[in-house]
């Protein structure tokens, strides 16, 4: 029996409202001080019908080169473009303008074409979908990345802006204050290091937070050390994102880190009657704490945003997101594009995600070789490797850095580094040096 495909003629079909439109394109016309509000707040596209487009067009050509907008400047620029018979004729422009539309409904008008935009871009993607689901030489997970990566932008299309005044907002700080003194506590989430605490005053809620340093400086312990304060402080779920490292090396390292066995010694299972009392205690307190794993090796922003929506569903709450590491992300879009390109796009994306379930995301991230041709290795954010808008989107960025003073130092063991981390960027706060120690043995940071 033959499958045929579905046809369905959207166009007649497709969700629009006249009226607001009208209405719209009218306020521009007999109000100037509309023009700016309606143009930050629409595209061309959002106007179902094609003479409305070609309208909002012209005038928001006019508008930026500086002309001045009205029934008669407006007509003339249709006139010269040839223009006017695509818009309707000199008609439809007399209609605008004995529209007479009330402005205080100006926001409304725009919330009313935006949905209609909205709901007509959901149902096209829909429509794309379906097709490329019959097209059975076209991968499927080309498919869902791409369909992924189109619902997450028209998401983010979706939301509305907040516009606040300066009585609310003062308001709102000054409960805060007196939240702050009545009950004093870090105000985000502690690192359960107390020199970094003291500088970033915990992790706050929406950052991107870039670890960086050179391969084998203790990146990926430095992120457990910091997953496991944080379960311990907060009692809230951590989800760790893994593409370098498997999910079974990363519980060896919490096993080790946790019942002070060396790494070595648990893995080739040289084991005596003690450890296996301490691993025994260890393994029933992690198994009860919310802490997830995912150790895919190609994820894209828009699976890691669908991978925490599961968890939020059953936790209500994320007390913060690792991944490991950035530039082993992907972009479904820009695949073959520049990878500069592709790793500024993927940490705009990261800081969108971290904004929109307002979480604390950690990312870590390579340094260049360029640290290990200097004289002076200690990094900088030049540093960050393919950098582009890494720098630029990350609210505090952290970088690792063994000192030279260890090979000297007598006080340490063949196991015990001093390594320096350094706040080389905090948007809201200040920068400067902490020392912390490292274990190597356990692959463990603690306090100095």
């Amino acid at each position: 029996m033959k499958i045929s495909k579905p046809e369905y003629d959207f166009e007649n079909y497709l969700p629009h409202n006249f009226l607001a439109e009208k209405m719209l394109l009218s306020c521009m016309l007999t109000n100037s001080e509309a023009i700016e509000i309606i143009i930050k707040s629409i595209s061309v596209e959002a106007f179902y019908f094609k003479n409305h487009q070609e309208l909002f067009k012209a005038v928001l050509f006019m508008y930026q080169n500086k002309q001045s907008i009205d029934i008669i400047t407006l007509t003339t620029f249709l006139q010269e473009n040839g223009l006017i018979n695509k818009i309707g004729g000199v008609k439809v422009l007399i209609e605008l303008i004995n529209q007479i539309p009330n402005l205080v409904h100006l926001d409304e008008y725009i919330r009313l074409i935006k949905d209609k935009f909205l709901r007509r871009a959901l149902i096209k993607l829909g429509y794309k979908a379906i097709n490329s689901s019959y097209i059975t030489n076209l991968p499927l997970e080309s498919i869902l990345n791409e369909f992924e990566y189109n619902l997450f932008n028209l998401t983010n299309e979706f939301k509305p802006s907040k516009l606040f005044s300066s009585t609310d907002l003062v308001y709102s700080i000054f409960l805060e204050l007196k939240q702050k003194v009545t009950n004093p506590s870090l105000p985000g989430l502690s690192s359960g290091f107390y020199a970094l605490d003291s500088l970033t005053q915990g992790f706050q809620k929406s950052d991107l937070i870039i670890i960086a340093g050179r391969p084998s400086v203790g990146k990926t312990a430095f992120s457990l050390s910091l997953c496991l304060n944080s379960i311990k402080y907060s009692k809230l779920p951590v989800v760790v994102f893994s593409l370098e490292m498997s999910k079974e090396q990363l519980i060896y390292r919490l096993l080790s880190m946790e019942t002070n066995i060396s790494q070595s010694r648990l893995r080739s299972g040289r084991l005596y009657k003690n450890d296996w009392i301490k691993l025994n205690k260890i393994i029933k307190i992690l198994s009860k704490l919310p802490f997830f794993i995912d150790d895919s090796s190609d994820l894209s922003v828009q699976e890691i945003r669908s991978k925490i929506k599961t968890v939020l569903l059953q936790y209500k709450t994320i007390g913060l997101i690792i991944i490991d590491y950035l530039q082993l992300m992907q972009s479904p879009i820009l695949k073959n594009g520049n990878r500069t390109q592709e790793l500024s796009q993927i940490t705009r994306a990261l800081k969108n995600v971290a904004r929109e379930f307002n979480i604390p995301i950690i990312a870590l991230s390579q340094l260049s070789r360029n640290v290990e041709t200097r004289t002076d290795k200690k990094p900088i954010l030049s540093d960050l490797r393919e950098s582009g808008s890494i720098e630029q989107d990350a609210d505090l960025v952290l970088m690792l850095y063994q000192n030279e003073r260890n090979s000297s130092d007598q006080s340490l063991d063949n196991f015990t580094r001093i390594i320096d981390l350094i706040v080389a960027k905090q948007r809201n706060g200040p920068t400067g040096n902490i020392q912390l120690k490292f274990d190597k043995k356990r692959t463990k940071y603690l306090n100095l």
